[in-house]
């Protein structure tokens, strides 16, 4: 999607779009500039259902997370390696995620 910038934040943009989602659980990782936060759902087929709809996204962006998953726990790192480090297309995924969290 070309509406969605893919260079890395700067400063003021980090305010604006990562902030929020500190405030959610979300951290940045210490070795290197990525955001990352892991989910725990009920069972294995809410957090696979979670999955799922990331996945959809992820297609239409063109932009692929990170993740690991055992049973009920989820565990996604988003970071734009072409600016290597995080963008606004990151921010769009991870709030996404946090929406949907809520759902599953």
């Amino acid at each position: 999607m070309s509406d969605i910038c893919r260079d890395k934040l700067d400063d003021s943009q980090r305010e604006t779009l990562v902030k929020p989602l500190l405030e959610k659980g979300w951290t940045v990782t210490p070795n290197r500039d990525a955001l990352y936060k892991e989910f725990l759902f009920k069972n294995f087929n809410q957090a696979f259902g979670f999955m799922t709809q990331i996945s959809l996204l992820a297609e239409k962006y063109d932009h692929h997370p990170e993740w690991f998953n055992v049973y009920n726990k989820v565990q996604i790192t988003l970071s734009t390696h072409t600016c290597n480090g995080i963008s606004e297309l990151d921010t769009k995924m991870a709030s996404f995620a946090e929406s949907i969290s809520k759902k599953n």
